[in-house]
């Protein structure tokens, strides 16, 4: 699946919380939480996405790019 990084980054700067923040919260290293926020991770497990997913204390479908990929 796709997480949507825009998302990821609003929703955690909106909340003042720092990288390292939701690395404590979601148990992920901050430098993959970073790539993802920046769209350099392509496709993740549904577990990655769980994790940032209570990190933030939204719903895992709020983090999921839903648009369809263009050529």
């Amino acid at each position: 699946m796709k997480p949507n990084g825009r998302m990821i980054r609003g929703i955690r700067t909106g909340r003042k919380m720092s990288l390292r923040e939701l690395e404590a919260k979601s148990g992920l290293n901050r430098g993959y939480l970073s790539r993802l926020e920046r769209e350099q991770v392509r496709d993740v497990g549904s577990e990655q996405v769980r994790r940032v997913a209570e990190g933030l204390d939204v719903p895992e479908a709020l983090l999921i790019d839903t648009e369809e990929s263009t050529p």
